[in-house]
């Protein structure tokens, strides 16, 4: 081997065989790996079980039955998620999932971050991963804008917890970023909500160690990308304006330091 392909092999960026499936779009990894392991895949015209088999992408061949498998085009997607209906692809319940509201868009695409079943709103779709775990990384300090309904009266009391820190059942400590009271009625009010954290549930275990129950919650906003007119149920693309701006909170996300 030459000097020159000794260089181009040793910075070619390898991935297991698994995420280079999922990398491509072909499918989740999960997925990937159980086909790998069925002995399904083949990696230069070999049979490998081996989920974590070294793969050079752009450079080897991967095949899945007779299949080639090459990059797909990458594609964004949000969704209205009505309530009731589950993040997942398929429910051993028999529960409606997300995937029956993604019309066209029903390829290989996995939810970037998740809405529990109660909860609505703005849920991003992709195939491509690596812009995913951005997304969903804490280090990028992307805000979550939230409308909770909640069913209380909210005054300074019950807001100023909620960024000073709730102590959780389990010990933890969660934060909103921001609470604003959006409107107010007799016994209930809507507040929105900010994080910049996004773990399990937060909205609904704060309320909960606060004896306050949460009646409606709805994503509103994931960083700049909008929710908008979107009607309940309904799937579009991002504009090329919405993917670039949310890439450009990302990488502002990335350079400042994280809150104490």
């Amino acid at each position: 081997m030459s000097g020159r392909d000794k260089a181009r092999t040793s910075t070619t960026k390898r991935s297991g065989l698994a995420r280079a499936l999922s990398k491509l779009g072909y499918c989740s990894r999960t997925g990937a790996a159980a086909l790998i392991r069925e002995g399904r895949v083949k990696l230069n015209g070999k049979v490998r079980r081996d989920p974590e088999t070294p793969v050079r992408l752009g450079t080897d061949r991967i095949e899945v039955g007779d299949a080639l498998i090459s990059a797909k085009q990458k594609t964004y997607i949000m969704l209205n998620k009505p309530r009731g209906v589950v993040t997942t692809a398929s429910d051993e319940k028999g529960r409606r999932t997300v995937y029956e509201f993604l019309g066209e868009f029903a390829g290989w695409l996995a939810p970037v971050g998740r809405l529990d079943q109660a909860s609505e709103g703005l849920l991003l779709f992709t195939n491509d991963s690596e812009w995913a775990a951005r997304v969903t990384d804490p280090k990028t300090h992307l805000d979550k804008s939230y409308h909770v309904q909640v069913n209380v009266v909210a005054n300074e009391s019950l807001k100023q917890p909620l960024i000073d820190g709730v102590r959780t059942s389990d010990g933890e400590i969660l934060r909103a970023k921001r609470v604003t009271t959006l409107r107010k009625g007799e016994r209930n009010c809507w507040l929105e909500i900010v994080l910049d954290e996004g773990k399990n549930r937060q909205i609904r275990r704060m309320f909960e160690a606060l004896n306050v129950e949460v009646l409606r919650l709805v994503r509103v906003a994931i960083g700049p990308v909008i929710l908008g007119d979107l009607k309940k149920g309904e799937a579009r693309t991002l504009t090329g304006k919405e993917k670039q701006a949310m890439d450009r909170a990302m990488r502002s996300g990335e350079k400042a330091p994280s809150r104490q």
